[in-house]
């Protein structure tokens, strides 16, 4: 593999492991799959308290972090300036002098996550960098407008530059087990994606039951889905470690059965250093090391990369930093 400068630490997903093409609509496989509710939640229960990393090996798993985030702004006031300042960010989301102190080099997030008005700001921003923009489609967050219209969507955003595109399934298909419905819009989605890559958003705080998470993420990666994603932000619920565990083990059956790795983003509700350093922890548990990379797994998240500074302020200084030094822009 070729040696990245550190600017380009966080790469495409299309550069280091071949997509997901999907397969046939497995219903057999589907409707074998099943979610011991109670048992998961013991897990997660346990997770919390199981890992615990310190000092200068807390610092690197929090730098890790940092090159997994989706830093994020989906506002309905969101301006030019808001978005240049947060690309600014995501081409230095931790102080130099930080990276100094811990004889580390460069590092930038994961990705720029936009609304489709703000892609071509994202993408002349971030020109150069190896950082791609990812929009957020389909109707986002409910995902109910006219189906042509969810379809020309994603067309037009990947026209704009945008490199990824987050996509929201429809979750009646979902709750009525409309499986095959669920299937061919997924499918739809990912043509009209093209070269760009297809996270699908779940929105697992509305499907009703973690046996449907798991068929619904099953069905997703059988139509291509190059990513699973949890959340939209804007549901009540959204990223929590019982849904992730049914979605990273769906994941490692898919990978078993036919040897395509899919990506997992958890998304909304991680805004704590500690909560990363969970998700992490389960991630090398269940799926291993090569899932700890920025195309196979992402955080949805902003206010998180605040305290991961914060908490890096303090392993360099001894001292934490009031919020404000570590603002988004």
């Amino acid at each position: 593999m070729e040696t990245q400068s550190p600017e380009r630490t966080a790469q495409l997903p299309q550069l280091t492991e071949p997509r997901n093409p999907g397969t046939a609509l497995d219903l057999d496989w589907v409707r074998a799959v099943q979610a011991n509710t109670s048992a998961i939640e013991r897990r997660a229960a346990t997770l919390s308290g199981r890992r615990s990393v310190k000092k200068d090996y807390q610092a690197a798993w929090l730098l890790k972090a940092v090159t997994l985030i989706d830093l994020t702004t989906l506002s309905g006031d969101d301006t030019v300036g808001r978005v240049r300042r947060l690309c600014a960010k995501a081409r230095q989301p931790v102080s130099p002098a930080l990276l100094d102190a811990m004889e580390m080099p460069a590092i930038t997030t994961g990705a720029v996550c936009v609304y489709h008005d703000m892609i071509e700001t994202a993408v002349t921003a971030l020109k150069g960098t190896g950082i791609p923009v990812a929009a957020v489609s389909t109707g986002f967050p409910a995902g109910l407008s006219p189906f042509h219209l969810r379809l020309a969507e994603i067309e037009e955003s990947v026209k704009a530059g945008a490199e990824e595109i987050d996509i929201v399934i429809s979750r009646r298909h979902v709750l009525s087990g409309n499986w095959q419905a669920l299937y061919d819009e997924m499918k739809a989605f990912r043509a009209a994606c093209g070269d760009a890559h297809v996270k699908a958003i779940l929105a697992t705080g509305e499907l009703g039951s973690l046996r449907n998470v798991a068929r619904a993420s099953l069905i997703c990666m059988m139509a291509g889905a190059d990513f699973i994603k949890t959340s939209t932000g804007k549901e009540s619920v959204n990223a929590t470690l019982p849904v992730t565990l049914v979605m990273i083990r769906a994941i490692r059956d898919y990978y078993d059965r036919t040897g395509y790795r899919v990506g997992y983003k958890p998304a909304g509700g991680i805004s704590k250093a500690k909560d990363a350093l969970v998700y992490l922890a389960l991630i090398k548990d269940e799926l291993g090391d090569r899932w700890l990379q920025p195309d196979l797994f992402r955080f949805g998240a902003s206010s998180l990369l605040g305290d991961i500074e914060r908490q890096l302020e303090h392993h360099v200084t001894g001292a934490y930093s009031a919020g404000y030094r570590h603002s988004m822009g």
